[in-house]
């Protein structure tokens, strides 16, 4: 074999190899991509488990199945500035407090043990309590009051001043959550 032929079977299988690679790495990108606009998805057979779109920021929410399947409740700390004083609630996960003696109503949404956010998606990265959030809603006087925008604005136990609550009498702090086998 000439050496000519040689440097072109080379040259040819250098071709090959990067259009090869440029394939798989449109096929990996082509997997990351959110998923497509839709109702609100729970499949038993989904290994992301729950999936909710957020049509006013675009961001997807996916609860993954384990965390789902374990985590029921979510313990919430509302203080009072104004008196000084502070108290804890528990609270089921996807259900309503209204806080005592108060104008304000929290809805809880989406728990997840081990926050994750990219610019599209906010996940959990595992069921364990590493970085542990919950997306809540707070109405006062019937009108959405947080988040500003969006359908839920977080509390993170880790990092409670991080985009928190902000009321001139009441702060909200996620003090943890609950097992679904733990007792209340």
């Amino acid at each position: 074999m000439t050496m000519k032929k040689k440097v072109f079977i080379l040259f040819a299988a250098a071709i090959l190899l990067t259009v090869g690679a440029c394939d798989k790495k449109e096929d990996t990108a082509l997997s990351k991509k959110p998923a497509t606009k839709g109702p609100i998805i729970e499949s038993p057979s989904s290994p992301e488990g729950l999936t909710d779109e957020d049509p006013e920021t675009g961001v997807t929410i996916i609860v993954p199945e384990e965390v789902k399947s374990k985590w029921m409740y979510v313990v919430i700390e509302v203080k009072d500035k104004k008196e000084n004083k502070q108290e804890e609630f528990t609270i089921f996960i996807g259900g309503m407090l209204p806080i005592p003696d108060s104008d304000l109503t929290i809805s809880v949404g989406p728990f997840l043990p081990d926050f994750q956010m990219d610019e599209k998606t906010i996940t959990s990265r595992s069921a364990e309590p590493n970085n542990p959030s919950v997306g809540i809603s707070v109405m006062e006087n019937g009108n959405k009051i947080f988040p500003v925008t969006g359908k839920w604005g977080w509390l993170h136990a880790n990092f409670p001043e991080i985009h928190s609550f902000q009321h001139e009498r009441y702060a909200l702090t996620l003090k943890g959550a609950r097992f679904r086998e733990e007792p209340q």
